[in-house]
């Protein structure tokens, strides 16, 4: 499993309380709103809802939510609450290129909290482009790897249209390009395979490898922006080794 994977999986073990669980929720919302605004709220017909709701069921967001926003999305239900999607580039101390996505109803607000931890721990923000260049955005799957055959798996994404599998003692990570994702999703799903995460992730094209010390350092800038409300996703080039995660997972 990549370190970025265990990195997702401590931090998930970590938002266990209901007030992590209930931002991850406003997260999921806003995602699943968002793509029922723009393409309808039918998830067969809109991928990127079906995709929002995937990632919200893999999380175990109430039925419920997901109606309530699908309905918002669609205007079916109006809370005066008008929410708009940016992305903003930038680097986090010692030159780790950063992509952060974020869904707001108030813009100034976003970027004046995203400036201000960059700028405490010595990053910033860049221009539109400066930092895009370096990512390739990819179909990605992880799921336990318990009971399940390799062979079996292997054949399912690779006829998916999947471009690498891995495989460990825990986790398997299936990988792709966008326009397999569907495809993989389908096959996954007719297998009866629940996935942990189910994304379109953007994924460096070189990778910045640090000592450990400086990788927590990053991490925790990383992780100061990712419990930003505003904040949807965040996408960095740093390698996270096995013993930084080693000094991390502890905490």
């Amino acid at each position: 499993m990549s370190g970025h994977s265990k990195w997702s999986t401590i931090k998930r073990k970590k938002a266990v309380t209901d007030q992590k669980r209930g931002q991850v929720f406003t997260r999921l919302a806003r995602e699943v709103t968002i793509a029922a605004r723009s393409g309808g709220g039918d998830p067969e017909v809109n991928f990127t809802l079906r995709l929002a709701i995937e990632r919200a069921k893999s999380a175990n967001m109430p039925n419920d939510n997901i109606d309530r926003a699908i309905k918002r999305g669609t205007g079916e239900s109006k809370d005066g609450v008008t929410l708009e999607q940016i992305t903003y580039e930038g680097y986090a101390p010692h030159g780790v290129a950063l992509i952060i996505e974020v869904v707001t109803d108030n813009r100034n607000r976003a970027v004046s909290d995203i400036r201000h931890v960059l700028i405490k721990s010595g990053g910033s923000l860049g221009e539109g482009g400066s930092v895009a260049w370096q990512f390739t955005r990819n179909t990605y799957f992880s799921f336990p790897a318990a009971d399940l055959d390799e062979d079996t798996i292997f054949e399912l994404a690779v006829e998916g249209g999947a471009d690498d599998v891995t495989f460990d003692d825990q986790v398997i990570e299936i990988h792709g390009p966008v326009d397999s994702y569907k495809e993989i999703s389908d096959r996954l799903r007719a297998a009866g395979i629940q996935t942990d995460d189910a994304e379109l992730r953007l994924v460096p094209n070189q990778e910045v490898e640090l000592n450990p010390e400086d990788t927590l350092q990053v991490m925790k800038v990383i992780e100061a922006l990712e419990d930003l409300d505003d904040v949807q996703n965040l996408f960095s080039n740093l390698q996270i080794s096995d013993e930084a995660l080693a000094k991390l997972e502890p905490a």
